[in-house]
């Protein structure tokens, strides 16, 4: 079972021997909370959703992303972040890339949508993006919701619960990028109760019953998660 609950810093999460997750601090045998946010302990440890901030990017993240701009060598993403990403054109066209060569507007164009994966993240410089994977790429089709990227763990939910319930019940194709970009897409109406659903899970994720509101919208009967 997991408790949840409402912190702000310097609150006492927990105390025992748990593994621990990013804005927590641990103090002898308690787990003390770094920022505002919903606190989880379970099984699998104890983690902290904050309630507010900016995206910050790490490797492996996947996110989705605009073009803005197109050099000799790849593109500028904008990812929802102070930081752009930038997509090599090699990773693209493979080694026998050559700026002579290849015209990158033949791949992706300034204004096109992409999911992405975080290849590499240093302090020094941009973030490095790859498309390599199953899913990424360009994404032709999709009514685009921004939500805060610290309640993406909230609307994916515990083992991708809370996404595969509005997936299921909507009948829509809903990516979630960690940087907080969704993409929806489906019937016009599905779509429309899809994007209420994820406004609802953003405005509520401090709710401890938050799968339960869902699912009541969503008209059917689902074990809490």
């Amino acid at each position: 079972m997991i408790e949840r609950k409402q912190v702000i810093p310097g609150d006492v999460i927990t105390r025992g021997d748990f593994q621990w997750g990013s804005y927590i601090e641990k103090r002898g045998d308690e787990f003390i909370a770094l920022r505002v946010g919903l606190a989880e302990v379970g099984r699998e440890g104890v983690k902290l959703n904050p309630l507010s901030g900016p995206y910050l990017p790490h490797p492996e993240d996947q996110v989705i992303g605009k073009v803005v701009d197109i050099n000799g060598f790849g593109w500028v993403v904008d990812i929802n972040s102070s930081f752009d990403g930038f997509l090599p054109a090699s990773f693209v066209f493979g080694r026998e890339f050559s700026p002579s060569t290849h015209d990158l507007t033949t791949k992706f164009g300034v204004g096109d949508i992409i999911g992405a994966r975080i290849e590499s993240s240093e302090r020094s410089r941009d973030p490095q993006l790859s498309i390599r994977g199953h899913g990424f790429g360009k994404i032709d089709r999709g009514e685009i919701v921004k939500i805060s990227p610290t309640k993406v763990p909230r609307l994916i939910g515990r083992r991708g619960s809370m996404i595969n319930l509005i997936s299921e019940r909507t009948g829509c194709d809903v990516k979630v990028g960690q940087n907080g970009v969704v993409v929806v897409s489906g019937p016009p109406e599905a779509v429309g109760r899809a994007v209420n659903v994820i406004k609802m899970v953003e405005e509520a994720a401090h709710s401890a019953d938050l799968m339960g509101r869902v699912d009541q919208y969503l008209g059917g009967v689902e074990d809490g998660a």
